[in-house]
């Protein structure tokens, strides 16, 4: 059941990262130059709330150095990247195992 979970979610944000690489496609060519949407943009969109509770917590909790070279940088990458990396995770870790060579399901 957990692995059904995780392809599915896996699905879902891989197919969020195609239609956010289509619609930064379509900006990009009615600007007439490249627009990406970075992560963090797009987080501070949907709900800027969870955004900084999320930045207070990672402060409060986790070392101080986290939050500007790692977290920040996940931040400004594309959202598009951000989505297909985890999705593609999440694809990955919830595929079927593969069964042995010989292995029968009669035995």
């Amino acid at each position: 059941m957990v692995r059904f979970l995780a392809r599915f979610t896996g699905l879902w944000l891989l197919a969020g990262a195609f239609v956010s690489l289509v619609i930064d496609g379509n900006r990009s060519i009615a600007a007439g130059r490249v627009m990406l949407t970075a992560f963090g943009e797009g987080w501070y969109a949907l709900n800027p709330a969870s955004l900084d509770s999320t930045r207070s917590w990672v402060e409060a909790y986790l070392p101080g150095w986290l939050w500007n070279p790692v977290i920040l940088s996940v931040l400004l990458t594309p959202i598009w990247i951000v989505l297909a990396a985890f999705g593609a995770i999440l694809v990955f870790l919830g595929r079927k195992r593969e069964r042995p060579i010989g292995y029968s399901s009669r035995d």
